[in-house]
């Protein structure tokens, strides 16, 4: 029995039940984000999709859902990066190397990879919604010959908050990714674009028929770079995002990000912008 089929065995079986996690590495990214990767106890691979999350506790102080940000073409570990908001969090970034945390999941659908292959990217990352979108990135990377041309757009509010700073420098080198970033303030020594990533997607060179759109960040940010790029043409079914709720249990059970009748963490969080954009009310102001 392959990895995949013992770890969705064990979800099916017991969805409720936190797997082991040992952390092996540890660090500070920024002053608020800190970085995990983390082994599971029985050392089979998460074999998750990207763009999926996991629910990550920690006894006497509660559970949490947090996006993976590795591929599943990494083998043997998977990567967490967590900002420090509040309880829960503040104790993650206590933790180090060699402590041990409970997972649950993976949860959700992922990036739709398989509808993909072939097409141009447009891989739009503000702030943290470079966090699973990094799992996204690796993946394509680690599978360049599947896709077309792959444009990178990275922004963030000032430069001592770009994560995985040395991916980044990774992604600009790479002659088969046109990467661009921008902040909103610049300090002395920041040399690239300033402005919001709106401003960066009038000069981007679309075919868009052929072209999937990516899109994770702040809610206020999908309005704007959605209609940047329905400006483009993109047709609503390549246009796909990530969104953001209160999810509790992983399991469709709880009701807490229920949208109209979907469960987010069993229906997304990843959707295209066909399903999204009829939705009423603060679905409809967070990707639309």
């Amino acid at each position: 029995m392959i990895d995949r089929e013992i770890l969705l065995e064990k979800v099916k079986t017991s969805p409720y039940k936190p797997m082991k996690g040992r952390i092996i590495k540890a660090e500070m990214l920024t002053e608020k984000e800190k970085f995990f990767r983390i082994e599971l106890e029985d050392k089979v691979n998460l074999a998750h999709e990207p763009g999926q999350f996991v629910m990550v506790s920690i006894f006497g102080y509660g559970e949490a859902p947090i996006s993976i940000c590795s591929s599943p073409t990494d083998k043997g570990y998977f990567d967490l990066t967590v900002r420090n908001v509040g309880t829960l969090t503040s104790r993650l970034h206590q933790l180090g190397e060699g402590d041990t945390l409970g997972i649950r999941g993976p949860f959700g659908k992922g990036f739709p990879i398989d509808n993909m292959f072939g097409y141009d990217l447009v891989i739009v990352a503000g702030g943290l919604g470079i966090v699973p979108l990094r799992s996204l990135m690796r993946y394509i990377m680690h599978n360049r010959n599947d896709f077309g041309n792959v444009q990178l757009l990275l922004g963030c509010k000032s430069p001592k908050d770009l994560l995985f700073r040395e991916e980044v420098k990774e992604w600009k080198r790479r002659a088969e990714v046109k990467f661009n970033c921008t902040v909103d303030k610049a300090d002395p020594d920041w040399q690239g674009n300033v402005g919001l990533i709106t401003t960066l997607i009038p000069g981007v060179d679309i075919n868009p028929m052929r072209t999937y759109a990516v899109v994770v960040g702040p809610p206020i940010m999908y309005k704007f770079v959605i209609g940047e790029l329905l400006n483009k043409i993109i047709p609503d079914h390549q246009i796909i995002v990530s969104l953001e709720r209160r999810m509790k249990c992983g399991l469709g059970k709880c009701g807490h990000c229920q949208i109209e009748g979907k469960y987010v963490c069993q229906s997304g969080p990843v959707f295209n912008y066909a399903q999204l954009k009829d939705f009423k009310g603060e679905c409809h102001e967070k990707a639309a």
